[in-house]
């Protein structure tokens, strides 16, 4: 029978009935799905998500996928996750721990094991538990028999032999039988937790329309998976999870990297300008590229150049013809950059770079997060090349956060860095969709004539409230200008190495970006009273949240502030910090932010730190925090 642990989701029973299932209702579920990288666990995830997201349940999900192209099956770096987190109220994370794990083979129940609370449920596919499978990950016997699995509610299920048992009859080869053991696993558990089917059947339609054989073949297999929740005695419990309350809208489920783009669509819209994408794929950004070369309708040109120097070349070309150029890469890539990033800012032309963050250093672990690259961002270019930096908290944040960063590069004529990360750009939630006419006018208007009192053009004469220069189209007559990284005399934009002119144009373009106004960090302060703040930047907002949500629940006071704007700082956050004794900044990086407050405001922040490629839990930062709030 399926249970679930006394501190994790409650429940009641709202219906039974002689010879029917019971059905119970839940809060809350935590699932993962783990299997083989060829198992098609990230599907299955994302059509369970899509199904619950019309539900109207609250969501969050957390993919987690192998780094190597294709690691030998069966093994434990060739394991494939994807967790969904969903709830009928509001959530933050994807949650700590599973309720539920299905299992496709034994390396992903060995992989998965120890993140379970005791209670949990596991569904594990018995056809893969051969003698040579257990054998690949260390197992001397399997789990299933001797007793090691005493603590959980273990739901042995031979997905692959029904699967293939359940095609049968239409006559499907038995290898594309065994591929379709995913929707055996997606049906039983829509059975499980009442979620509606219809939209994953319109999919397999779709995804398999040129195979007529795989829709029917894929469709029956997911019917199978359905009917035997349904007939089976190993589940006696149906659960269901009642839509959340939320602000009435439209809303869709969306990742980060899909929000960005479009993000980034509506950015070019409502600037009335031309996106230019020039672009190398790299792992985690590359969905962004796919994303926006799907949205040529509205102007938008997408180039995968030869690599990263070249895309980055581009956009900056781009810019410089009048676009608004955007460059997208991860960690490697933006080192790649730096020069061609020191040129924008040198040019102080508009340009958007995407920097979808990793855990490093050099190739590192290209599937797994890191907040990594906040010190790059500020700092990893050679000389004086101060930028704007800011940072979404969220997948479906990554669409504002995209418009911001291009009204800041846009009016204030510089590249802006936006980090995202693994964790917000795989990641989805629901997505409220705005109206047009929320979003901000960012439109800019070109240079026509000359600026100069003697009719001259003076391509650096700054704009008195913005210290923008202006922004001329190449080819517009009387605004010739000279262009290049050599360092440029103030106004009129020559060569100049007169060393008076130097430290101008360097403290000048300092200040240009210190100045750019940013709105003031808000503060969670519940009631006035927390001694502890915590400060966090990015994708550590949901688990921060979570943890400070429940500590305020036990009666505990803590506050949090949370920073978009990490270049230029936000002007009141002096002020912020020191109305608290204690400050704790939680990063998956070593302490990169926490320096920076140390250095700006002379603030013994306490840093608290992981780097292992998974994002926080919030029982990590609850007991962490709860400790800080006791004890000083």
């Amino acid at each position: 029978m399926c249970s679930f642990p006394p501190a994790g989701p409650q429940w009641e029973v709202v219906n039974v009935s002689a010879g029917a299932k019971r059905v119970e209702q839940l809060d809350r579920v935590v699932i993962r799905f783990a299997g083989d990288s060829g198992d098609g666990m990230q599907l299955t995830g994302d059509r369970f998500t899509s199904e619950t997201a019309q539900l109207g349940n609250d969501i969050s999900t957390l993919p987690n996928f192998p780094a190597e192209i294709r690691a030998p099956a069966g093994t434990l770096p060739g394991v494939s996750s994807f967790q969904v987190h969903f709830a009928d109220y509001d959530i933050l994370t994807p949650g700590d721990s599973p309720n539920v794990l299905v299992a496709m083979n034994p390396a992903a129940l060995k992989a998965n094991l120890a993140d379970l609370p005791s209670g949990a449920d596991i569904i594990v596919n018995t056809d893969e538990f051969t003698k040579r499978n257990l054998a690949k990950v260390g197992y001397a016997a399997s789990p299933l028999e001797d007793g090691s699995l005493s603590d959980y509610a273990v739901h042995p299920v031979a997905l692959t032999s029904m699967t293939v048992g359940a095609l049968a009859e239409l006559g499907v080869a038995k290898k594309d039988g065994e591929r379709a053991k995913n929707m055996f696993a997606l049906g039983l558990l829509s059975w499980m937790y009442s979620r509606p089917f219809e939209s994953t059947l319109r999919f397999l339609e779709t995804k398999f329309a040129k195979r007529p054989d795989l829709v029917a073949a894929n469709k029956a297999a997911f019917q199978a998976g359905w009917n035997f929740g349904e007939t089976t005695e190993s589940f006696t419990v149906r659960y269901e999870v009642k839509p959340a309350r939320m602000k009435p809208g439209t809303y869709r489920n969306i990742t980060g990297n899909q929000a960005l783009a479009l993000g980034l669509v509506a950015a070019s819209v409502r600037s009335k300008l031309p996106l230019f994408l020039g672009a190398y794929p790299i792992t985690p950004a590359s969905d962004i590229l796919h994303e926006l070369s799907k949205h040529k309708k509205f102007g938008i040109t997408t180039v995968q150049a030869e690599d990263e120097i070249a895309a980055i070349g581009a956009a900056v070309g781009a810019s410089y013809g009048g676009a608004l150029g955007v460059t997208t890469t991860s960690g490697p890539g933006v080192a790649l950059k730096g020069e061609t990033i020191s040129l924008a800012i040198a040019l102080e032309l508009p340009l958007v770079i995407v920097d979808v963050q990793r855990a490093g250093p050099s190739t590192g672990m290209p599937t797994k997060t890191e907040q990594a690259d906040l010190n790059m961002a500020l700092f990893g270019r050679h000389g004086e090349a101060p930028l704007a930096v800011i940072a979404p908290k969220s997948p479906s944040d990554c669409f504002h956060a995209a418009i911001e960063a291009a009204r800041i590069a846009l009016k204030y004529r510089t590249p802006v860095i936006l980090l995202s990360d693994n964790y917000v750009a795989n990641g989805s939630e629901p997505w409220l969709l705005p109206s047009a006419d929320e979003l901000p006018d960012i439109s800019v208007e070109f240079t026509t004539e000359p600026n100069g009192e003697d009719g001259r053009f003076l391509p650096y004469l700054r704009d008195p409230e913005t210290m923008a220069r202006p922004w001329a189209i190449p080819g517009t007559a009387g605004l010739e200008h000279r262009i290049g990284g050599l360092e440029k005399a103030d106004k009129t934009g020559d060569i100049s190495y007169d060393p008076a002119n130097h430290e101008h144009m360097v403290r000048t373009r300092a200040a240009r970006i210190e100045a750019i106004p940013v709105p003031d960090v808000e503060v969670e302060d519940a009631d006035e009273n927390a001694r502890v703040l915590v400060l966090g930047w990015g994708s550590t907002y949901g688990p921060i949240g979570a943890a400070c949500r429940a500590l305020r629940q036990r009666g505990l006071p803590i506050a949090q502030a949370h920073l978009r704007h990490l270049a230029p700082l936000p002007a009141n956050l002096g002020e912020v910090l020191a109305a608290y004794d204690k400050v704790v900044i939680p990063e998956m990086n070593l302490g990169q932010l926490a320096h920076v407050i140390r250095a700006k405001y002379l603030v013994d922040a306490v840093p608290f730190n992981q780097v292992s490629g998974l994002p926080f839990t919030a029982a990590t930062l609850e007991n962490m925090l709860e400790d800080v709030v006791k004890n000083g």
